[in-house]
This record gives structure tokens, C-alpha cells and sequence, in this order.
């Protein structure tokens, strides 16, 4: 066997993955943070509930408002609620 040339480096955390600074789910989310509402049902236009689930997460996790915010989907209906 060959023998191969590699570094290991020591971190103390992970860095954290690295989305877009801007999405078309973003007025989704500014919408609902800006309203009066706790917990709404969330519908977009030829899109499934579950990635609906994904790429609303994806821009919680970028925005840091996981604390603030949580998107759910029971029976193939997306919600969002304000924590």
C-alpha cells in the first residue's frame, strides 16, 4: 500500500453552513413575524408541505431566529408558530 500525505488540525466547533443572504421564502417568514397571529397554516403554490418544512428551516437557521420561530407540517399541512 501507498502511502498518503495528510494534516489533521485541531477546532473547538464546526462552523456553521453557509446559506444565501436572500430567498424567496424570506417574505414568508418576514410576513408572518410582522403579524399578529401565534400560529398560521402556511400554503405555497405547487409546493409540498415537507420541502415547504425544509426550505423555511434552512432560512431560520440562516436568519438565527430558531429561538423565535418553529415550522411544522402534521398531515401535509405546513405551520408556522411563534415561540
Amino acid at each position: 500500500m501507498s502511502e498518503i500525505k495528510f494534516d489533521l488540525q485541531p477546532v473547538t466547533k464546526k462552523p456553521s453552513r453557509k446559506y444565501r443572504k436572500g430567498s424567496k421564502y424570506d417574505p414568508i417568514l418576514d410576513s408572518f413575524m410582522s403579524g399578529e397571529y401565534n400560529l398560521v397554516k402556511v400554503e405555497v403554490e405547487n409546493k409540498d408541505a415537507n420541502y415547504l418544512r425544509t426550505q423555511l428551516n434552512k432560512r431560520i437557521e440562516a436568519r438565527d431566529i430558531g429561538e423565535k420561530v418553529k415550522v411544522s407540517v402534521v398531515n401535509n399541512v405546513a405551520y408556522l408558530e411563534k415561540m
